[in-house]
């Protein structure tokens, strides 16, 4: 299986490491409109295909799918691009710039009959799967509450300066991995209510932000993230749970260390594993993007459709948008009133 990239940025290197790591695929093109990056990532991976225009990659063709790894302005051209040309797709989060986006780009390649994925990987994470594993067993019950928490006070401008430079930041940046892990816990989601600050007055967009979710079973859940909050030890990138249900609760500690408690207490560590090419703090995301990506491979030999596709993203956007609705209107929102 031949893949093409496009975008060689910061997080990219990620992303191929981690396709050097899958058996039976190879990146055979790379994209970027920065020339020094382009010409590093292709030297670093042994990738003798480069592009400056993602047209003529595509027009030269000879790939099966192709990796979105760019900043969210560019990704509806991009898969509307990459669909006219009959490939599969994998696209960075956020996956649109909004709905109406999202809802064409998932048009488009359904038409096209090819596979869109989004990749969000914070639910692929090995202790977020090992917290859903034990869930989806019985362990605790049917869940009634979950909190899914990430706070830090890491220094994610230094490799991604432009993340300081939005008018939105940690919703449409870091709340939409936890409101998809939300999501994945306990399904869909009838209303929600937000608030938001900006504590770090050097930055344009909130780092600071608080969910409250009523999903369509009932169920009750609180997702909070900030990167203005100091603590020592500090726990980025982990995002910790608490999950209660009818016969125990789960605990998602900082540590990776996973409790579950009924009629017995059970504490297990769930530290991902430090790939070799990646570095703490970053191994559990790092891990995770291979888990994605080999799930993207997999449903695209068995035909199957993957967990995060682009239609079931638009569900996690939704929230984002209905978030940052809430925050500015002072009041809930019901998710179907779009």
């Amino acid at each position: 299986m031949k893949g093409a990239l496009i975008g060689c940025g910061f997080f990219a290197q990620n992303q191929l490491n981690a396709w050097r790591d899958i058996d039976g695929v190879e990146i055979v093109a790379l994209c970027d409109q920065d020339t020094q990056r382009l010409s590093t990532s292709a030297s670093t991976f042994g990738i003798a295909r480069t592009y400056t225009d993602a047209r003529e990659m595509f027009g030269d063709g000879g790939f099966d799918f192709v990796d979105i790894v760019t900043t969210v302005g560019s990704h509806r051209a991009l898969v509307e691009l990459a669909a006219s040309h009959g490939v599969h797709i994998i696209c960075q989060k956020p996956f649109a710039a909004t709905l109406d986006d999202g809802q064409a780009m998932v048009g488009a390649v359904r038409a096209a009959g090819k596979t869109l994925m989004v990749h969000e990987n914070f639910r692929w994470q090995s202790p977020i799967q090992a917290a859903m594993k034990a869930v989806n067993s019985g362990a605790i019950g049917e869940p009634f509450f979950c909190r899914v928490s990430f706070r830090s006070g890491y220094d994610v401008f230094s490799g991604q300066p432009y993340l300081a430079e939005g008018e939105r930041f940690i919703i449409e940046d870091l709340g939409i991995h936890i409101l998809d892990i939300a999501r994945a816990f306990l399904g869909d989601v009838d209303h929600l209510a937000a608030t938001t600050r900006r504590i770090n007055q050097s930055i344009k967009g909130e780092d600071v932000a608080t969910m409250l979710l009523k999903h369509r079973n009932g169920a009750t859940s609180v997702v909070d993230c900030s990167y203005a909050t100091r603590r020592s030890p500090e726990t980025f990138p982990q995002t910790l749970l608490e999950i209660d249900g009818h016969e125990g609760t789960l605990r998602l500690d900082a540590g990776y260390r996973l409790t579950l408690q009924g009629k017995t207490e059970k504490i297990v560590d769930v530290s991902p594993p430090l790939l070799p090419w990646a570095e703490r703090p970053w191994h559990n995301i790092q891990e995770s993007v291979r888990t994605i990506q080999q799930h993207f491979v997999d449903c695209l030999n068995a035909g199957t459709t993957p967990e995060t596709s682009g239609e079931d993203n638009l569900k996690t956007l939704a929230l984002v948008e209905a978030a940052y609705r809430s925050a500015k209107e002072g009041q809930t929102v019901k998710l179907s009133d779009r």
